[in-house]
């Protein structure tokens, strides 16, 4: 089943775009649709296109050379040029900082799949010189434009099992959706990562993968996964540093205003896809029939959040909040500077938040399960 689906960002892109004074840099991960939507976005300008794919290495030379000549005779005439891949390149934050620089009149849309190395590279030589985006998988609050309210809650387990990354909509049977995952998962997850680090061994990064998949939803504790996977604590941190800035995972921090009582040492850790997830770990079994379905529920939800609220451009502050004696919440938002605290059930949650929130913190509470989610996820 194909679809056409509207990208949220894509009017926020253009916008960009046509105001022409800053260099435009749109995230993500691999086969989020970053390419795609930059060629939506080129179809729709007026002017002359140059684009410019870097995993070809015949780019590399020029777009590298810090040498305004040779960077003129490449890029000069065009009115926006279309540099896909950019994390690719050497030195890529400068050269792109002396074209914006001595040729102003060129627009440029830059894309990139690794943030810890195309963001190391611009954040200095470009600071004040651009317009930075994310794109994530396909997000309920881009598909709710398509499909309606009734038809979008009947195909959240399917959403929940085989995740959201365009590519999965191509197809109506799960064994090709599977397949698509698996593909995903071993050609194109660790790519980046292990291309633009120190890291040589693809095996140590799927066991930590794997590991922290079995724990969405819980605290983590470096130094146990460690010990089971033969890394040092350090070891752990660091790739999960650069997995998390590979857009592959995001992690919570514990809430606190009372260290004695609340526990913030430890983070959970969530996929961006639970397509991706549930891939590594080789089941896809209904959802109905699992016993980590409310640990799905929980990761489907905070992604979508955060998905939400990144496409909007609200700003907020998230975490999780628990004590030792054991009363918790499952997701915390700090916005303007009020505290909003939520409970993530596939069914019924309890009518209060504990009263230990309550006292401490805030009365605002809201329980969010299978019947009531959209305008957490859709609308904010």
């Amino acid at each position: 089943m194909e679809l056409k689906i509207s990208r949220k960002i894509e009017d926020v892109l253009r916008k960009d775009l046509k105001l022409g004074d800053k260099i435009v840099i749109l995230y993500g991960a691999r086969q989020t649709g970053k390419t795609t939507l930059a060629k939506e976005l080129i179809n729709d300008f007026h002017g002359k296109v140059l684009s410019i794919n870097c995993d070809e290495i015949k780019y590399h030379d020029v777009l590298s050379s810090r040498d305004l000549q040779k960077l003129t005779l490449m890029l000069e005439g065009n009115d926006l040029v279309f540099i896909d891949e950019a994390q690719r390149v050497p030195d890529i934050g400068i050269n792109l900082k002396i074209i914006h620089d001595a040729l102003p009149n060129i627009r440029l849309l830059v894309t990139g799949s690794s943030s810890f190395d195309l963001a190391a590279s611009v954040r200095e030589p470009l600071t004040g010189r651009t317009r930075s985006h994310t794109l994530y998988p396909m997000a309920l609050t881009e598909l709710s434009a398509l499909i309606n309210p009734v038809e979008l809650k009947s195909r959240l387990e399917e959403f929940m099992n085989y995740g959201m990354y365009p590519g999965v909509f191509h197809f109506a049977a799960a064994a090709e959706k599977i397949k698509l995952l698996s593909e995903l998962t071993n050609a194109y997850l660790y790519k980046d990562v292990l291309e633009l680090s120190s890291i040589r061994n693809a095996s140590r990064i799927n066991g930590l993968l794997k590991a922290l998949a079995l724990q969405i939803g819980s605290e983590v504790s470096l130094l146990e996964l460690g010990r089971g996977l033969g890394m040092s604590q350090e070891t752990v941190a660091s790739y999960i540093d650069l997995l998390e800035q590979s857009f592959i995972l995001f992690r919570l921090s514990g809430f606190s205003r009372n260290l004695r009582k609340e526990i913030t040492k430890r983070d959970k850790i969530y996929f961006w896809d639970l397509g991706v997830r549930n891939s590594l770990l080789g089941n896809h079994l209904p959802i109905s029939s699992r016993s980590d379905a409310g640990a799905l529920w929980e990761n489907f939800i905070i992604a979508e959040r955060k998905k939400m609220l990144s496409y909007t451009q609200q700003q907020a502050s998230v975490y999780f909040w628990r004590t030792y004696t054991g009363a918790e919440l499952d997701y915390i938002e700090e916005r303007n500077g009020e505290l909003y605290g939520y409970e993530i059930k596939l069914k019924k949650c309890r009518n209060a938040p504990p009263k230990t929130w309550t006292e401490q913190y805030s009365s605002n509470y809201q329980c969010i399960n299978m019947e009531d989610f959209r305008d957490f996820v859709i609308s904010g």
